[in-house]
């Protein structure tokens, strides 16, 4: 017998490591954790947690037709493992695919460490990414901060076989006495409830990716994007099945989709990210904090449509448009002078897409510390982005009922005060002689 650990790919279909683990010609048993580490700081009404559950149902049900199941555990991870290498000491060894976010990198490390020590085999595979770790780096071996020339070798590399695979199917029954099994808990004992927001279909509009270079920086039109970020982020759908897809349709679909693999690589050579700007130049701008202006960003209440339109969104779906978040992190960041890392952190609470190194990504080239970043003296106009890309106020009057009343509030900053400040404290807080800026 072996594991496979499902995390980031809820998918019997185009799975790496669950088609090794079926190759090897052993009974396969499958189970996923649901990790305390990571639930003890989401809100009991988290959408997240509740499309992971029902993925897990569907995953199961699947498996059950064929004569598996699937095991699910509460708990840590490194102890939940450890439990498995003592209760089933015939198991061979453990299959999983590579995550690379500085906790699941340490988590991954040690509970490979348990199962070798064990004698056990431990077996990862790439499988959220097309590219990974040293496949796509510079002349000097490191990884690119530069998305450009990443790009072009990316593109260069790229065969066909990165992008196909085939189906795993037909498990072998695992012969365990259903008292053993260890069975989907409740969402109560999970301490949480079902979210009412709904969940964006994980199957691809071909006609969306056909317009998607036309159509993806308006708001207002609601097929405008994918709309597949958490089916990308949980591994409901492959990487591999949407670049096949954007090779044939569009072109800037796919430059999308290789930014996705571009924000993972840099996160996994540059982890301090997650706290500290890539150019470290810009952790010495004095950053402001005014509590009733970070809630009136965080509520949609700035007085600056497009932002609280955008902000609105977010609370209500999960979901806010590429191009207003872009506007939406500029205001906080330039505008507000408040530090990225507050808005990466309100964003990784309530993005139903959320991935830490895409969202530290964007959040870091909003405040100009990033990798490719805005320089420090380029501020989004809140009020000409409107102009340019909701012209019509379809996408703006959709979420603010109030506007043009006297409910709708006043702007909190004025743009040409709020420019030229923010442009002043860049400036005083970077050193022009820093080679990394």
């Amino acid at each position: 017998m072996v594991f496979h650990w499902f995390r980031r790919d809820l998918r019997l279909e185009d799975n790496t490591a669950l088609e090794l683990a079926k190759d090897s010609g052993n009974v396969v048993q499958c189970f996923f954790v649901f990790d305390k580490n990571i639930l003890g700081a989401l809100e009991n009404n988290d959408p997240r947690v509740s499309f992971i559950y029902n993925e897990l149902i569907k995953i199961d049900e699947k498996l059950r037709a064929m004569g598996s199941s699937l095991w699910i555990f509460h708990g840590c991870p490194i102890e939940v493992n450890k439990f498995l290498i003592s209760q089933y000491s015939e198991v061979e060894g453990i299959y999983f695919n590579n995550d690379y976010e500085p906790y699941a990198l340490a988590r991954d490390e040690n509970i490979s460490d348990i199962y070798v020590s064990s004698g056990k085999k431990v077996t990862t595979s790439k499988d959220h990414v097309i590219f990974e770790k040293n496949e796509i780096v510079k002349d000097d071996g490191g990884g690119y901060t530069v998305f450009s020339p990443y790009a072009r070798k990316w593109l260069r590399t790229l065969k066909k076989s990165d992008y196909t695979k085939s189906v795993a199917l037909g498990f072998p029954k695992w012969n365990c006495p259903i008292e053993k099994e260890h069975l989907l808990p409740e969402m109560e004992e999970l301490g949480f409830h079902n979210s009412k927001i709904p969940i964006p279909s994980r199957i691809p509009d071909v006609i969306n990716i056909q317009q998607y270079d036309k159509s993806r920086n308006f708001p207002s039109i609601e097929n405008g994007t994918s709309h597949l970020g958490i089916h990308l982020r949980f591994g409901t759908i492959s990487i591999r099945s949407l670049v096949k897809l954007a090779i044939k349709h569009n072109e800037v679909f796919l430059s999308e989709l290789i930014w996705r693999d571009f924000y993972q690589m840099v996160l996994f050579y540059h982890p301090h990210s997650i706290k500290k700007s890539i150019k470290p130049a810009y952790d010495r701008i004095p950053w402001v904090f005014d509590e009733s202006q970070f809630s009136a960003w965080c509520d949609g209440k700035t007085g600056y449509p497009m932002v609280d339109a955008g902000m609105r969104e977010l609370n209500s779906t999960g979901f806010m448009h590429n191009r207003v978040r872009m506007v939406v992190a500029s205001f906080l960041t330039k505008h507000l002078l408040h530090d990225w890392r507050l808005g990466e952190a309100y964003f990784a609470k309530k993005l139903l897409d959320f991935e830490q190194a895409s969202n530290i990504g964007g959040w870091q080239w909003a405040s100009g510390g990033g990798c490719d970043a805005a320089p420090y003296f380029r501020i989004f106009n809140p009020t000409s982005q409107l102009e340019k890309f909701d012209n019509g106020k379809i996408y703006i009057e959709k979420w603010i009922s109030e506007l043009g009343t006297p409910d709708y509030p006043k702007p909190l900053v004025d743009h040409k005060w709020a420019r030229e400040r923010a442009l002043r404290v860049y400036k005083e807080g970077l050193s022009t002689n820093d080679p990394m800026l």
